[in-house]
């Protein structure tokens, strides 16, 4: 299911600690259990999960197969489905870069190179031709482990693949990774290192200060922003004045307080505080912070994207697609599909996408379990629909099930309690997770191909996320909650090499998967399929939903359900006793923690509580939406905390600090239960329990030893006291209060002091009865006050804005039977509610009795003046009311005088509500007369209806009614019939206008038609119904005899039109006349046409019927019959008309040949047509002649055929058999001709072809018996007899000479072997010899050459043998050359002919091998330069051993040879001597310049003059390796060389040479000494001797150029530090850097000093920065100090230098630094003023400062203050507090005006010459202003330093 060790290194699939097993291995993961459950324990879900938890608990995962009888019909529509998918990258599951923001990166590694080195990136990192991000090398190397570990373990090529995943990797791309890594990102990774070790230090700040001095400021308790690119000011924020406004906010919390914990991004300045993050900081993490948002790039945001939306048939296209493209058309097992899976997961394989239809809401895309509510599928029976909509195993019954604690939730939550489905193809993947809330899941399989599951238990979670952060750390560094995303996979080999249990599951369909809370899990599809899959929880699961809750709370995310609600509606509904263990576990956990926090909160001074609101529906969890607490995002259900100055904020307990910065005091504690309350709640699972356990007791007991008075105390005035005192204290003084008279205000202040009590246990169940006493008391007296006061103020104004108050509220307040308080106004009250109990009476007396309109008014009026409402005036209202809207109506319709404008229910109204009025009025009468004469006419009405209407009859009611005001219903309806049948009527006369004369008759039998269907449909009887269906006979007539203008009518069809025109009297009509002509002119021509057809006439005779038919415009019926006799006439004509001219002489010999059958087939046609024609007896003679010549050529077929059933073939007949062939030949080649001549394709020509081609092979192999073939003629006649396709060849001539031509193609075949490569054993020729002695044809020629072979194999033999009877010494190379020359010339297969070819061949490669080695072309040569390379060797040896101060005169280093005449140079370095012949053209003067050799050079240099190869002074050398290689093979060869023994002494001579080279290396390794001349001589030494040495060894090479590069760096440092300039930090820095390249040892001098003197210079530079950016804090004493002490370092800083120098730099008239306050220029001299110190408010136009024109009256006073600066000895510059944010000065700072603009004077006689630089710069910054020389004569009565010039 992985990789294998050396796959994990090439795949770079995970992280340091880790490799998988290789893809190519069977897996090993072993399987979880699978349970087949019985019909009987199948019956409940949850009981039967239940019983197997014990033992599939420990898995994570299991499987469920149901009983055979359990087959849920698939609920959904296949044709009609569609769902929308979503695009999985496979292959970035696991191998994928971080999501890192490559600007982010830059920034900070820009950040991180100015603090080191003092200079930004300028370049761009090219990498294989292309720009290499270093982001991603450096996440790279992060994941496996970091740069040591990348080294150690050689991975340098997993990181190439992680940064350019699709380029092949090379050795040389590895290195010259590795040189780029240890370049630019080695330091960065220690820096990087080194701040994730360091712990917080109260504030957000880097390792060193920024470099810039003016932007260089620190701020105590807030969060610096650094400057960006464009040089703009420092920001800073403050947070210690809490006047100023909050510049920033928590972009989770959106609060500005609390900012010392504030942490803000370094790039895009926006702030988080430490426990606002998710996860949360415990502390302010140092160095730079970026937020997530500006650390992952959009680019490279991984995620599944939402991609096409797909029906089921299409998907299934797409899925079948993508499985045959990776497994072809057959089927694949589930180990391939599971390794190629992993393989491109790791990253192995490519890009690779898939399609998912994951995360289906069956609420809306529909379930694949039937349901009640959904339409049921015609294939399924109602039955079995209706049994499985109810089954408990259908996953939308699941929740909430009997036992499920889901069934408390009221609303279905998408995905948990409402089932998701999805839809899958091959390699789809569901990736590590567990459930939300670590909820149970289950999913079932519809259909499809499996799915394959993987589970860690939920035991092993921890240990899970361990291995997952360890292998993928860039990931999580990048996304913290990435397990919490449901994006990443990693192999499950993976986690049980680190020793986490891993389990799979194997999915079929109709299989359950139940995964267990916690356990995470995940997978892939191993092809299309359906699943469905849903949560569910039981009772165990209640403290693994704690534990989920308090993981949403640590990683900030919302819940999907309060768990605090849950337990606690639970607890509250009836629930078994397997829930209540665990539910009472549950409770007592979170008593306790409510306990706590609330009992913590109220010893820090949150006394203030309240109650929430009451919940509508209790019984139901999510009922109504709790506010959430705005750091961790949970839903406060039982408490929260707010503050005033936040009214729609909270927070949970646990985050009551970080709501606001007020006093605690001023917090409310908003709780929904009271500790009693959930108290009780404990106590009430007691009685579900069945037992009480020890466990149970011990809480119980903890509880109640928690809520004793003594276990809260607090500190007050005087002392302490205990929570239980101040209760006590509280209860005396409600008890006083109930005595005194009512106020208020001291009720108001005993309830606010009882909020600290009331949250409480049972203790404080007093505190909250009197309290409830006392809320009570205040209310019933605070209603009696109001009331009294809302009568006084109504009886005093009557004004009907103000509200009256009830008469039920003040009995309400009076129906106590002891007053709550002692409140006097409830006297007045009663008074009050006596009055209106009498008006009361009043009403009701009016309102039985049939009082008048104006009696009623005045009580009403009565009422309205009295202060207190009374409901029964409503009742009195509401009658004067109606009585008024009666008279109105009545009044209406007596005025109205517009026909039926009156409604008749209006007046049947109105006349039912008269005994309801209880009012005489003289409308009444009115009313009934009008009521009367409606039901007059209402009665006549009904009578015409009922009986058939006459159109007279209607007519003459409607004129005598037509005036009547009251709308009739019945008579409306009469009127509406009287205008139908009118309008038919006027319709119809409007068609028969002109009638025949229209050309669209059937447009007219439309119309009449449709007045004959409205005419039916009319209510009143019409006398035109008859003349409108004969008018409609003549129309449909008419529109038949239309008919033949457009289209051509039958015979049959026309005579019917005219017979109905004469029965229709319609016989006249021009249409009908111009119908008879054409019906006689068809007669006519049709007797002519059968005439024609019954006698055969000729071709023309049918060519004029048809011209005639062209003008007949009807259907004639023998018109088929002329065309079709016709028609075969021409068709016989075409077909015959390539036989008619060959009969002709315009025939060629290149006309295609023409088929027999296809002739006698146009013969007999001919006999069939009804046309006479001369071209049938024509082809008739052709047929005769065909038939004539196929006889003849069976014939001869015949007499071949007797000739090649030869049987025997004697020696003597060989002649007379040819004799035979030849004429039959010349037979055969004559009748092919004659057939040719007739052009007509006959059988019996390829059968005569064949024959000839038979006959002639049958010659010619005749022909072999008396000469001797040469292999090719026996080959190709091989051939033509293999491919002939002659149909005699069964004949037994022809077998006989076959088997003799096979015989003599094996005999030419060992003949011509001998000299060949594939040669035939000595056997096998003679058993071709034998085999010629059974074949019936003798070849004697071939014979005798086969027997002179066989005799040379032989005598070779003989010879070879006695070759090898010789002694070693004796076997010349010459003589076997010569052996292997004949043989291959004469000799069969033999294993001797193989041992000679062997043996040299393995000589000669032996000698080809030392040849190439030695780069010589000829072997002749190879001896002597063998000879060579050992005096080479004999030479290292010497300079080897020879002591050091030896000088010998006859010695020289060049080479051995030479004589003293010749002319040489000595080293004037190591003394060593050289010929100048040796050393090439090198010129130099010996008188002034001095010679140094190349090896001497290089110690000093470091570079090799020949770049490291096998060559010195101008030659090439052999490697040593290979002549190792090429002497290890103790291989004995036949014959001796003289060169292999040369070889094994040079050997032996080379290995002493590299013993002495390395005791050379090792000594100069191991020194760490100063004195560096002690391994000069001994380097020297070596590097002569192996540029002497003939042998180049490698290995030897190599550690000596790591011994003298490391000299080299030390020779570089010594150099740096005995230099005449001082180091420079980036030079030693440089140095350092260098070291780890060249391995320098830690105890090393060199590297000890440099270390010390980069401890030094980086310790002055970081305080030199400070105080350059301390905006004048530090004197200019102590400056100048510093500034000394700078310049005696044994390190140049000059930079830093620089940056004190211009602090130095005093402006404007109060001499300071620049400070960031506002400045402005002058115009003229340049001069930098504060606004303050000259007195300006804002920035004019042109500024001239008082220097350059100075005013008179400011003169003498700029003269006194200068003085006195001037004078005072004691002088000392003045502090500048902390930098603030400030504007830019008027006009832009620039360090050129500072640095330049000094001041001068005119005055030359006095000129100050300071002794050193420091001093210099002392009278500079003395200096009152910097002032050109032509400034300064003005300023001279201004300063007493004005004499003084620079």
């Amino acid at each position: 299911m992985g990789k294998g060790r050396p796959r994990a290194v090439e795949k770079g699939v995970v992280g340091p600690n880790l490799s998988s097993v290789s893809s190519s291995e069977s897996l090993n993961i072993p399987s979880a259990p699978v349970y087949y459950p019985t019909e009987d324990e199948f019956r409940d879900p949850l009981e039967y999960i239940y019983k197997i938890r014990p033992e599939a608990e420990p898995y994570g995962i299991c499987r469920i197969v149901p009983p055979k009888s359990w087959k849920p019909p698939f609920a959904l529509d296949l044709n009609s489905f569609t769902f929308p998918t979503k695009t999985q990258a496979i292959h970035q599951l696991q191998v994928r870069p971080a999501s890192c923001d490559s600007k982010t990166f830059e920034l900070e590694y820009n950040r991180f190179l100015e603090d080191t080195c003092g200079k930004k990136l300028r370049k761009k990192v090219v990498f294989e031709g292309e720009e290499l991000d270093l982001c991603k090398l450096f996440n790279a190397v992060k994941r496996y482990g970091g740069y040591d570990k990348v080294v150690k373990e050689k991975k340098w090529g997993e990181v190439a693949r992680f940064v350019r995943p699709a380029r092949k990797v090379s050795e040389c791309s590895k290195h010259v990774l590795f040189q780029l890594y240890l370049e630019h990102l080695f330091d960065y990774e220690e820096y990087y290192n080194k701040l994730n070790k360091e712990g917080g230090r109260g504030c957000k700040r880097g390792l060193q200060e920024d470099k810039k001095s003016e932007q260089n400021v620190e701020c105590s308790g807030s969060k610096r922003r650094r400057t960006n690119n464009d040089g703009d000011g420092v920001k800073v924020r403050k947070v210690e004045k809490k006047e100023e406004e909050h510049d920033q906010i928590c972009e989770q919390c959106r609060s500005g307080l609390h900012g010392e914990v504030m942490l803000l991004c370094d790039r895009c300045d926006k702030g988080w505080h430490i426990y606002c993050l998710s996860p949360p900081l415990k502390q302010i993490p140092p160095g730079n912070w970026y937020c997530l948002d500006c650390l992952n790039s959009d680019e490279d945001c991984f995620g599944f994207v939402p991609g096409k939306r797909f029906s089921l048939e299409a998907f299934r296209r797409v899925a079948d697609r993508a499985k045959k493209k990776w497994f072809g058309s057959g089927p694949a097992s589930r180990v391939q599909i599971e390794k190629k899976f992993w393989e491109i997961v790791e990253g192995s394989i490519g890009e690779v996408e898939v399609m998912y239809g994951s995360d289906l809401d069956t609420s809306s895309y529909g379930s694949g379990f039937p349901r009640i509510n959904d339409q049921r599928q015609e294939s399924v029976e109602a039955k079995i629909w209706d049994e499985y909509c109810g089954s408990p195993w259908n996953l939308n019954n699941l929740p909430k099930l009997k036992g499920s604690v889901l069934r408390a939730v009221q609303n279905n939550i998408t995905g948990v309690m409402v089932p998701w489905l999805y839809i899958g193809m091959l390699f789809s993947s569901f990736c590590w997770h567990f459930e939300d809330h670590c909820f149970y899941s289950m999913n079932y399989h519809h259909w499809g191909e499996p799915k394959c599951w993987y589970s860690v238990p939920g035991s092993e979670a921890s240990a899970f996320e361990k291995v997952m952060r360890n292998s993928l750390p860039d990931l999580f560094d990048a996304q913290p909650d990435l397990l919490f995303q449901l994006v990443t996979m990693l192999n499950p080999s993976v986690l049980q090499e680190n020793g986490v249990p891993v389990y799979s599951v194997l999915q079929e369909p109709g299989n359950f998967v139940i995964t267990f809370p916690r356990s995470y899990h995940g997978g892939f599809n191993l092809g299309l399929n359906c699943a469905e899959a849903v949560n569910f929880a039981p009772a165990d699961w209640l403290p693994h939903g704690g534990f989920g809750a308090g993981l949403y709370q640590l990683y900030h995310k919302i819940a999907v359900l309060s768990h605090e609600e849950l337990v606690c509606v639970l607890a509250k509904s009836d629930c078994d006793s397997r829930v209540s263990p665990y539910l009472k576990k549950e409770l007592i956990r979170i008593y306790s923690k409510e306990k706590s926090w609330r009992e913590r909160l109220w010893r820090k001074g949150i006394i203030k509580s309240s109650l929430m609101s009451s919940r509508k529906f209790p019984d139901y969890v999510g009922t109504e939406e709790d506010p959430t607490c705005i750091i961790c995002q949970q839903y406060l259900y039982l408490s929260g905390v707010v503050c005033r100055c936040r009214p729609s904020t909270f927070v949970c307990l646990e985050h009551s600090e970080r709501l606001c910065e007020c006093k605690s005091s001023r917090l409310r504690l908003h709780y929904r239960h009271t500790l009693a309350e959930l108290h009780d709640l404990v106590l009430a699972m007691d009685k579900h329990c069945c037992e009480e356990t020890t466990e149970s007791r011990t809480k119980k007991r903890q509880i109640q030893c928690s809520n004793e008075p003594t276990a809260l105390t607090k500190k007050v005035k005087g002392g302490h006291a205990n929570f239980a005192q101040l209760a006590d204290r509280w209860l005396s003084r409600s008890c006083k209060i109930f005595q005194n008279q009512f106020s208020r205000e001291d009720y108001v202040a005993i309830l606010k002091e009882a909020e600290q009590f009331v949250w409480g246990g049972p203790e404080m169940n007093p505190v909250r009865e009197m309290a409830n006493n006392l809320k009570e008391a205040r209310k019933w007296a605070e209603g009696v006050r109001k009331c009294v006061s809302k009568i006084k103020t109504w009886s005093s104004h009557r004004d009907n804005e103000i509200e009256k108050i009830h008469l039920e509220y003040i009995n309400e307040l009076l129906s106590f039977d002891s007053l709550p308080c002692d409140e006097p106004g409830h006297l007045n009250l009663k008074g009050y509610a006596e009055k209106a109990r009498m008006l009361i009476g009043e009403i009701n007396t009016a309102m039985s009795s049939c009082s008048k309109i104006p009696e009623l008014e005045l009580l009403y009026n009565r009422v309205c003046e009295f202060p207190i409402y009374v409901k029964e005036s409503e009742g009195l209202r509401q009658k004067i009311s109606s009585a008024k809207v009666w008279i109105e109506g009545i009044a209406k319709c007596i005025s109205e005088k517009h026909p039926a404008a009156i409604e008749l229910d209006v007046l049947y109204k109105l006349k039912s509500e008269i005994p309801e009025v209880e009012v005489q009025l003289p409308e009444i009468e009115i009313l009934s007369d009008l009521v009367g004469k409606a039901e007059s006419c209402r009665a006549r009405c009904i009578e015409i209806l009922e009986g058939p209407i006459s159109l007279k009859d209607v007519e003459v009611l409607l004129l005598e009614w037509d005036n009547f005001t009251v709308n009739v219903p019945e008579l409306k309806l009469l009127r509406q019939y009287y205008t139908d049948a009118v309008s038919w009527n006027s319709h119809f006369k409007a068609v028969l206008m002109k009638i025949h004369e229209r050309e669209d008759q059937h447009n007219v039998v439309d119309e009449l038609v449709h007045i004959l269907k409205d005419g039916a449909t009319l209510n009143i009887q019409v006398d035109q119904m008859p003349l409108v269906e004969f008018e409609l006979k003549k129309a449909r007539c008419r529109e038949k005899a239309s008919r033949m203008r457009d289209t051509e009518l039958s015979l049959d069809f026309i005579q019917e039109v005219m017979v109905e025109a004469q029965a229709l009297h319609i016989e006249g009509e021009k249409l009908y006349v111009d119908m008879s002509k054409l019906l006689d002119a068809a007669v006519q021509w049709e007797e002519r046409a059968k005439y024609i057809l019954a006698h055969g006439a000729q071709i023309s005779d049918l060519e004029d019927l048809l011209r005639i038919s062209a003008d007949i415009h009807v259907s004639l019926p023998s018109l088929l019959d002329v065309k079709e006799a016709l028609s075969k006439a021409m068709a016989w004509l075409s077909s015959a008309e390539p036989f008619l001219v060959h009969c002709s002489s315009l025939v060629t010999a290149s006309s295609s040949l023409l088929k027999v059958y296809t002739l006698k087939e146009l013969v007999s046609e001919s006999k069939n047509l009804k046309v006479s024609l001369k071209e049938t007896r024509i082809l008739e003679t052709v047929l005769m002649n065909c038939e004539e010549w196929e006889h003849n050529a069976c014939s001869l077929l015949q007499d071949t055929r007797c000739l090649l059933d030869m049987r025997t073939i004697d020696e003597g007949i060989n002649e007379g058999l040819i004799s035979k062939i030849e004429p039959l030949l010349a037979r055969i080649r004559s009748m092919e001709n004659t057939g040719l001549s007739l052009t007509f394709d006959f059988v019996e020509l390829a059968k005569l072809k064949d024959a000839c081609s038979l006959l002639q092979w049958c010659k010619k192999a005749v022909s072999f018996c008396s000469a001797a073939p040469t292999l090719e003629d026996v080959e190709n006649l091989m051939s033509d007899a293999e491919n002939s396709g002659c149909t005699y060849v069964s004949g037994a001539l022809c077998g006989l000479l076959f088997e003799g031509v096979k015989w003599i193609k094996h005999a030419t075949n060992v003949i011509s072997a001998a000299g060949n490569s594939k040669r035939c054993k000595l056997s096998e020729a003679e058993q071709v010899l034998t085999d010629s002695q059974s074949i019936s044809v003798s070849f004697p020629l071939t014979v005798a050459q086969l027997e002179s072979a066989i005799q040379n194999h032989k005598s070779w033999l003989e010879q070879v043998h006695q070759f090898f009877s010789l002694r070693l010494g004796e076997r010349s190379w010459s003589l076997i050359l010569k052996l292997k020359e004949l043989g291959i010339a004469v000799a069969f297969n033999c294993p001797e002919l193989d041992s000679i070819l062997s043996e040299v061949d393995r000589v000669q490669k032996w000698k080809q091998q030392c040849m190439d080695i030695f780069r010589i072309g000829d072997e002749n040569s190879l001896l002597g330069a063998l000879e060579k390379i050992r005096q080479t060797l004999d030479r290292s040896m010497f300079i080897y051993d020879k002591p050091h101060g030896l000088k010998e005169k006859v010695s020289y280093v060049c080479c051995s040879g030479g004589s003293l005449n010749q002319e040489f140079l000595t080293c004037s370095s190591c003394k060593d001597c050289y010929h100048m012949r040796c050393l090439g053209s090198l010129t130099v003067d010996g008188k002034h310049k001095e010679y140094v050799c190349m090896c001497c050079q290089y110690l000093v240099s470091g570079t090799l003059q020949n770049g490291g190869s096998s060559q010195g002074f101008g030659r090439i050398r052999p490697a040593l390796q290979k002549i190792i290689e090429l002497l290890s093979d103790e291989e004995d060869f036949c014959v001796r060389m003289e060169e292999r023994e040369v070889l094994k002494e040079i050997l032996k001579q080379a290995l002493l040479c590299k013993t002495r080279l390395e005791k050379i290396v090792d000594f100069a390794l191991a020194y760490l000494g100063k004195d560096l001349s002690v391994i000069f001589e001994k380097l020297a030494t070596a590097l002569k001797a192996i540029e002497v040495e003939g042998l180049y060894d490698n290995e030897g090479y190599c550690n000596l150029t790591v011994a003298v590069s490391r000299y080299s760096w030390k020779v570089r440092v010594n150099r740096l530090l005995e230099g005449s300039q001082k180091p420079t930090i980036q030079q030693i820095q440089q140095r350092l850097k260098e070291r780890v390249a060249v391995n320098v040892p830690p105890k090393d001098y060199f590297k000890q000093k440099l270390t010390e003197l980069k401890s030094i210079g980086l310790q002055w530079a970081d305080k030199a920065k400070k105080v350059a950016a301390d905006s004048g804090a530090l004197p200019l004493d102590k400056v100048f100090e510093l500034i000394s002490e700078g310049e005696n370092l044994p390190v140049l800083v000059e930079k830093e230098l620089k940056l004190l120098k211009d602090r130095s730099m005093l402006y404007c008239i109060c001499r300071k630094p620049y400070d960031q306050r506002a400045m402005i220029a002058c115009d003229k001299c340049d001069e930098w003023y504060h606004f303050g110190c000259v007195k300006l408010r804002s920035a004019p136009k042109v500024y001239i400062c008082p220097a350059c024109e100075p005013l008179p009256e400011t003169l003498s006073t700029a003269v006194v203050v200068d003085c006195e600066r001037c004078t005072d000895a004691k002088f000392v510059e003045p502090k500048t507090p902390s930098p603030k944010h400030t504007k830019s000065r008027v006009k832009p700072y620039k360090d050129e005006l500072v640095t330049q603009k000094m001041v001068a004077s005119t005055d030359d006689g006095n000129v100050l010459r300071c002794s050193s630089g420091i001093e210099r710069l002392r009278w500079q910054n003395r200096k009152p202003f910097r002032r050109v020389a032509k400034r300064r004569a003005e300023l001279d009565s201004l300063s007493l330093f004005s004499h003084f010039q620079q």
